[in-house]
């Protein structure tokens, strides 16, 4: 089944903090499992969501480049922590704090992704929307996706230089700064 994305709609939802979101998926990104938290509030059935990819989700103001950063991570054996928006089936943004994680085989090849989800904090959220308004502007200077993402990575790269810090890192100041915030 092929799964159409929705226009934005402009309006966000949240989700309650106690709650997280959990799918897994194969190598590829194609969701294997969903839990009731993420067919709730994605909007998608679970038959749905089975076997889709979980760029499905991908809403068109998230930039490009902080899913290769992503992708380059993981599938070097890494477990990343990410602020996504996402776009539910009925066009309204909501945003995560992921957490995904390789699963590994009895051999040790990686054989799926896990990601557990929760609610941001509005002054997470508010910590990096400029970064990735500064990586959409990039990313829109260019009209090929390969070259939005290698735009994307650059105005990445030149932030985090002069932060002195990782992604990782910053995840994680933005999440200290929004526990001490709250």
């Amino acid at each position: 089944m092929s799964l159409s994305r929705p226009a934005p709609t402009g309006a966000t939802r949240t989700f309650g903090v106690e709650e997280i979101i959990v799918s897994k998926t194969d190598p590829r990104g194609h969701i294997t499992y969903a839990n009731d938290v993420f067919v709730r509030v994605s909007g998608y059935t679970e038959a749905e969501l089975m076997g889709a990819p979980h760029s499905i989700l991908r809403h068109p103001a998230m930039p490009r480049a902080v899913f290769s950063y992503l992708w380059e991570a993981i599938a070097a054996g890494r477990e990343v922590f990410a602020y996504v928006l996402n776009l539910a089936a009925d066009g309204v943004a909501y945003w995560v704090l992921a957490h995904i994680t390789p699963t590994y085989d009895g051999a040790g090849a990686i054989v799926g992704y896990h990601s557990n989800r929760r609610w941001p904090s509005p002054a997470a959220i508010a910590a990096v929307e400029p970064l990735y308004a500064r990586l959409r502007a990039a990313e829109s200077l260019e009209t090929t996706a390969r070259a939005q993402v290698s735009a994307g990575r650059a105005a990445l790269d030149t932030a985090l230089d002069g932060l002195g810090m990782s992604y990782d890192q910053l995840v994680w100041s933005v999440i200290n700064s929004a526990e001490r915030a709250a």
